[in-house]
């Protein structure tokens, strides 16, 4: 039975294609893995995985009346199956985000995991639909007290759907921030999944236009990740 993760921020930059990747890459050691960029308006998931002249994304699949198949937006890379979103302008316009229900419903029934890179949670309310779809939430912050705040208030719009935590993901983590890393736990409804730390490995990996766990398999970071 499938189960569809969203992975969520209050904004952006926070890392959130990153974790999504690295997350599907671990996950896909055991499990048939699906990874969707449901960022229609900011959209990289493409830049990371090496599928910038993408013809058919998720823009495609959003427009009422077209005969796109799902199958023509879906790329197998690094193990997994990707959806990608294009990041036109037009395309923004055309979509129709309310139909990724049902894209998001014809993937569920051909994987194990589903991963919903999400857009930051706090930015309007079309942009929480892929917290709604999902089953937990995985929500990633920077160790700071604004992103924390941020971070909760994305958990309390996923409670209000009856979206659970799945757990929170401290990204970008520096020494000096360990206190505030150590206390997260204290307010989120799952569990602290990792402690990623800031790395120039992680964005070498996105300038060369790989997941992390492809890039430097072997790199702290990656481990983290796995465990996760």
């Amino acid at each position: 039975m499938v189960e569809a993760f969203a992975v969520a921020s209050g904004k952006g930059g926070t890392g959130k294609t990153t974790s999504t990747l690295a997350l599907g890459m671990a996950l896909a050691d055991e499990y048939d893995v699906t990874v969707v960029d449901a960022d229609t308006g900011m959209a990289n998931l493409l830049f990371h995985t090496g599928l910038d002249d993408a013809t058919v994304t998720l823009h495609d699949l959003l427009v009422e009346g077209t005969a796109t198949d799902v199958s023509e937006a879906t790329y197998d890379r690094f193990g997994m199956s990707v959806v990608p979103c294009g990041t036109s302008l037009a395309g923004f316009e055309a979509a129709d985000p309310a139909r990724l229900r049902a894209v998001v419903a014809e993937l569920a029934g051909d994987t194990d995991v589903l991963l919903l890179d999400s857009p930051a949670a706090l930015a309007s309310k079309s942009a929480v639909l892929p917290v709604v779809l999902a089953d937990r939430v995985v929500i990633v912050v920077e160790p700071t007290i604004p992103a924390l705040s941020d971070g909760l208030k994305v958990q309390e719009y996923a409670r209000s759907y009856g979206t659970e935590t799945a757990g929170v993901l401290l990204n970008k983590v520096r020494e000096e921030a360990a206190d505030v890393a150590e206390g997260a736990s204290r307010h989120f409804g799952g569990p602290v999944l990792a402690n990623v730390p800031d790395s120039d490995v992680v964005r070498a990996a996105r300038r060369n236009g790989e997941p992390l766990l492809a890039h430097a398999p072997d790199s702290e970071p990656a481990a983290r990740y796995r465990d996760a």
